[in-house]
């Protein structure tokens, strides 16, 4: 979301000019230091009882500016000479270098973002930082966790914990040193990786976590930058951790991991002989339905069916959408691609599914489908045809994996129904696990 200032600076200029004008000398001095006008909402430190707020996100999401500016809220008091809330602070870093480069001496570290009057003192010899109040933060490495037995604070501020090579023992002797105060807290401002710590941080109770994509700081990121390395590494697992900042990891029984969906966005795409609309309908028609599962799928035809390709061309799903609507977005992707066919479940909606898709489009090809199994279990065979690289994803379809990768052998793992991979189950079992030539004339086929 916009900060503040990003809503400001979205105004006319006459309503930019009377916001500044209508500031005090002072009141303009202090507003490059107020980050809770600039801060965008992932900026800020979330509201609750917590110990450990995690800020998740891409290369150049603004976490190290928001890292060191919650060390100035924690430190600072209302006034220069005031306590604040915390006086002995822990930076920790992969090493001493890097903490002081960029966690004290870097654009967004803790000097740059300090008022003249509130500014620490670097004492280099001792690696520490010493406010005009008293208040301490000193730098730690984490190639030596034994350096933090002893020390004791009231607060800490980890960067880039996921790549640490000591991770887990330098986080265990930094918990057993917060020990000052009523409520000892700590910020992690970290790139994910899948490493056992960052895990288990954000598996505990009393972790808060704010995440972020590199665009949402592209005000301050040169927009040459951002196309290169989206073009150059979009669609790659390195591109959703490192630019999307998102956590990659993959279930215990998981159909479908990070590496085979990975895969399939860099097969080569396939020219289709075959495409057909495969639909997963809600029960109901409302704001709060699951969504209905639209996905269009082709298939390449070449050699026999046992080595057929499929390509995920498109998800069209929608939420929260009346009958009508559902069918008519169906009906428009069947004349865009072309589709021989419209594939739907009618476990929940009989004939009615059937019935609402021929008042939009009455002569559009139709089948049903009824489920007698489970979700699991019909889509362990199609999750295979992701092991044996006989599909290919289009661009687009981050929804989509997200909720195949909560697809376990135990069922579904998510929020809801995952009725986009129903969907996706549905095409790829018409077209390449049961093709058209094995169905007969059933209007119904039960799997």
């Amino acid at each position: 979301m916009r900060s503040a200032a990003g809503w400001i600076a979205s105004e006319p200029p006459e309503l930019q000019i009377e916001f500044l004008e209508g500031l005090s000398e002072g009141a303009l001095l202090a507003l490059p230091y107020l980050f809770e006008f600039w801060a965008y909402d992932h900026q800020l430190p979330p509201e609750g009882d917590w110990r450990t707020w995690v800020i998740m996100g891409g290369r150049g999401a603004g976490k190290t500016r928001a890292g060191a500016e919650w060390v100035r809220g924690e430190v600072e008091g209302p006034r220069p000479m005031d306590p604040g809330r915390s006086r002995r602070v822990a930076l920790v870093g992969e090493t001493i270098e890097q903490v002081r480069e960029v966690m004290v001496f870097g654009e967004s570290g803790i000097l740059a973002c300090s008022p003249p009057d509130r500014r620490p003192v670097w004492e280099a010899t001792r690696k520490r930082l010493v406010w005009p109040n008293g208040a301490v933060a000193q730098v730690y490495s984490a190639h030596d966790p034994d350096s933090l037995r002893g020390p004791q604070f009231d607060a800490a501020w980890s960067d880039e914990l996921a790549k640490w090579k000591k991770a887990q023992k330098t986080w265990d002797m930094l918990q057993f040193a917060l020990r000052l105060g009523s409520e000892p807290r700590q910020c992690v401002t970290t790139t994910p990786k899948n490493v056992p710590v960052l895990r288990a941080i954000l598996d505990n109770p009393s972790t808060v976590m704010t995440h972020a994509p590199t665009e949402s700081n592209r005000a301050f990121l040169a927009d040459s930058f951002l196309e290169e390395v989206r073009a150059r590494y979009a669609g790659t697992r390195l591109a959703r951790q490192e630019l999307d900042g998102v956590l990659l990891e993959d279930r215990d029984g998981a159909l479908w991991t990070e590496g085979a969906i990975e895969a399939a966005r860099k097969a080569k795409p396939l020219s289709v002989d075959r495409v057909v609309i495969a639909v997963d309908p809600p029960v109901t028609g409302h704001a709060a339905s699951d969504e209905c599962g639209i996905i269009v799928a082709g298939v390449s035809m070449e050699g026999p069916p046992q080595s057929w390709r499929a390509s995920i061309l498109r998800d069209a799903s929608v939420k929260g959408a009346s009958p009508a609507v559902w069918a008519g977005v169906v009906a428009e992707m069947a004349e865009a691609y072309g589709a021989e066919r419209v594939v739907a479940e009618v476990n929940q909606g009989g004939d009615m599914v059937e019935s609402v898709l021929r008042q939009v489009a009455p002569n559009i090809p139709y089948r049903g489908v009824r489920a007698s199994r489970g979700k699991a279990a019909r889509a362990e065979p199609v999750a295979a045809l992701y092991e044996q690289g006989r599909v290919h994803h289009a661009a687009g379809l981050d929804t989509l994996e997200a909720q195949m990768l909560q697809m376990t052998l135990k069922g579904f793992e998510g929020r809801g129904s995952p009725d986009r991979v129903d969907a996706l189950v549905w095409a790829l079992h018409d077209l390449v696990l049961l093709p058209a030539t094995s169905w007969g004339n059933p209007r119904v086929r039960t799997l």
